[in-house]
């Protein structure tokens, strides 16, 4: 219970109950709006209250997920060593094998075209598609 308590989180303690009663009284103000004749206000009543309870929802699965702690963020396999807390994760980069370009076929001159547009934008990631030359 400790870990609720820091200054970070008496922060989001405060939001969410600033939130949450500016909500409900936002919802109460187009109740009354609604009364004295104004008929979309009735859906602003109704919206008001959801977004409240929202922010109770996010909260409260914040404060779960805070007291669960990082252990049951990732669960162990077995036979795998617990991770370090305190390490950066290092992840190894996916190698893709580069795939040869399919061959044209001789009778489709619009696929031709269009498998040397793609080629060319391949080759040109940062090039927007009126920059083609063709």
């Amino acid at each position: 219970m400790k870990r609720l308590w820091t200054p970070a989180w008496i922060a989001r303690h405060v939001a969410m109950v600033v939130l949450v009663v500016g909500f409900l009284a936002l919802g109460w103000w187009q109740i009354s709006r609604a009364a004295s004749g104004n008929t979309l206000s009735w859906a602003y009543a109704v919206e008001w209250p959801i977004f409240a309870g929202f922010v109770v929802f996010v909260w409260w699965r914040e404060v779960r997920h805070t007291l669960r702690g990082p252990a049951a963020a990732a669960p162990e396999t077995v036979g795998d060593p617990a991770p370090d807390p305190g390490a950066p994760a290092v992840r190894r980069p996916v190698r893709v094998a580069r795939v040869p370009a399919a061959v044209d076929a001789p009778d489709d001159a619009d696929l031709t075209e269009y498998n040397r547009y793609l080629t060319w934008l391949n080759a040109n990631p940062g090039a927007r598609p009126g920059d083609y030359p063709g």
